[in-house]
């Protein structure tokens, strides 16, 4: 199969021949139609992932997929050969990704069905930062009338973060340059939402909105401990880049470091909302996985909301 390998890391992203999985037990062999890029991916071609979890190499990369389940482990119930699914290829090492024409995964964790109504050329970016938007905005207890401050809304994450903080009634303000950032994020959602440039004062113009302060504070870019300044007495920030409570010593708030967890549940609330409307994956850009070279720059320029690579 064809996939995007490393034979070392540090390395940059290139498409070559790799042997195709075979799903051993609990596991399904999923055809890939759509991938994506994810800020994870990056961490793992740069190399700083060494030393933190195993390496085996050739490494296929990637994280989110959706396609076809083309063969069943032994022992898996539940799913059969031509049913749709979506979600997170994660293993205990690194090495075999998602960012191929086939993939393994584990039947019972990582992996939904795709609902009908849902398209799979959207299902390939929701998995990794959907879950990472709903498990923040769920740890920081964003509910209908509060107000919450997302910080990196123009990503992947925090553009799908708007828009499920929206739909359950929350006032969102909003980080993004103004302009085309600006224009991206009021867009995602029928409500009003907010937009503050971070490239001014930010503090002056949180505060403007919210003078006591936000309830929480979604902490996906920039820097927490002066985001954290802006959270009420009490309340909570949600960060996805490893900020903890140690770094906000003295400021009466609770920091939740946020590590996606793609369980079925989530992903198939997430399914659910984007198949009935609720919920737009963001996508503004795609590529072919011989172009995944392209993908890569385009994610590291800064390119608006989810970028996914068609795999098959």
């Amino acid at each position: 199969m064809r996939a995007l390998t490393l034979n070392e890391v540090p390395s940059a992203p290139v498409v070559a021949e790799a042997e195709t999985p075979r799903p051993e037990a609990g596991e399904l062999l999923v055809k890939v139609a759509v991938s994506s890029v994810n800020g994870f991916d990056l961490s793992v071609l740069g190399g700083h992932l060494q030393g933190m979890m195993e390496h085996r190499f050739p490494l296929v990369a990637g994280m989110d997929f959706a396609g076809t389940v083309d063969a069943l482990g032994e022992g898996v119930e539940g799913y059969a050969v031509g049913d749709a699914v979506f979600g997170v290829a994660l293993k205990p090492y690194l090495g075999g990704g998602a960012l191929a024409e086939y993939v393994t995964v584990n039947a019972g964790f990582g992996v939904a069905p795709i609902p009908e109504g849902l398209d799979v050329k959207d299902a390939g970016g929701l998995g990794l930062a959907g879950t990472a938007a709903l498990n923040s905005l769920d740890a920081a207890g964003v509910t209908k009338d509060q107000t919450v401050l997302v910080s990196g809304a123009t990503g992947g994450v925090g553009a799908i973060a708007v828009q499920i903080a929206a739909a359950r009634g929350a006032k969102v303000i909003a980080t993004a340059r103004p302009g085309a950032e600006a224009d991206f994020v009021t867009g995602l959602h029928d409500t009003d939402i907010a937009v503050v440039d971070f490239t001014g004062d930010l503090v002056a113009q949180v505060r403007a909105l919210a003078p006591g302060g936000v309830d929480a504070v979604l902490h996906l870019a920039g820097d927490g401990t002066a985001l954290a300044g802006l959270v009420r007495p009490g309340g909570h920030l949600a960060s996805t880049v490893g900020l903890t409570q140690e770094a906000v010593e003295g400021i009466d708030i609770t920091v939740h470091p946020i590590m996606a967890n793609p369980d079925p549940a989530t992903l198939t609330t997430l399914a659910d909302q984007a198949a009935t409307g609720t919920l737009t994956v963001p996508v503004t850009a795609t590529y072919s996985l011989d172009e995944v070279d392209k993908a890569f720059a385009a994610f590291t320029n800064g390119t608006l909301g989810k970028i996914t690579v068609t795999c098959s």
